[in-house]
């Protein structure tokens, strides 16, 4: 199926929860990013920041103008530079050392960056992502820093993880957002989309079911 009818099951299944659709393009050309574009898409998710900021370069202005880029993938602070300022969101705040690199680059820049904390409340060891312990004292540092907006919380769920799994680890995402008063809840992917909607998600993050 193309692009725009994926998109039309997609939309029609996810209507009542009104959620930000966001496009994963990190494995898909720009021929790709236009076709979704013109099918109405205009959230877009990178993961590795030079080569999305060359993608992006060469889209069309109109094209650049109207939409929103959100990164989350992994963030090392020397490719803090290339991110803030060019992406709208960054999902992927994992560490007061990498929320004070965005903010001192985001203050140099003249713009308050939008970020999520990611949290790692499945606590997979290969994956990064906050402990839930440590939530409330990162966002205590993180509110002292002028030049950032913590708007929400994001999570990756563990690939093999079962319904009922899942919907634990998105319902304990949901409370924590509800207790730290945060607008945003990005969770939720090709996979799992659907329970993640059911748990709260206000964002979902969709490649493949999208795009193939």
């Amino acid at each position: 199926m193309s692009i725009e009818e994926n998109l039309k099951k997609i939309l029609k299944e996810i209507e009542k929860y009104h959620p930000v659709l966001i496009a994963v393009t990190k494995y898909y050309d720009i021929e790709k990013m236009i076709e979704a574009y013109n099918s109405g898409i205009r959230n877009f998710a990178e993961s590795k920041a030079q080569a999305a900021i060359e993608k992006i370069g060469k889209m069309d202005e109109t094209i650049k103008s109207q939409s929103v880029y959100h990164f989350i993938g992994h963030l090392q602070t020397n490719k803090v530079k290339y991110v803030v300022g060019n992406f709208d969101y960054i999902h992927s705040v994992d560490s007061l050392k990498v929320a004070k690199c965005i903010d001192q680059e985001a203050n140099k820049k003249g713009i308050v960056q939008k970020i999520l904390l990611q949290v790692n409340n499945a606590q997979e060891p290969q994956k990064f992502g906050v402990h839930i312990t440590q939530i409330e004292n990162l966002i205590s540092e993180i509110s002292k820093l002028k030049s950032l907006d913590l708007v929400g919380l994001m999570n990756i769920a563990p690939i093999d993880a079962t319904q009922d799994e899942l919907r634990v680890l998105f319902s304990q995402m949901k409370e924590l957002q509800k207790r730290y008063n945060l607008k945003e809840l990005s969770m939720g992917m090709s996979k799992d989309y659907k329970i993640a909607l059911e748990c709260g998600a206000t964002m979902i993050r969709l490649g493949r079911i999208l795009f193939e």
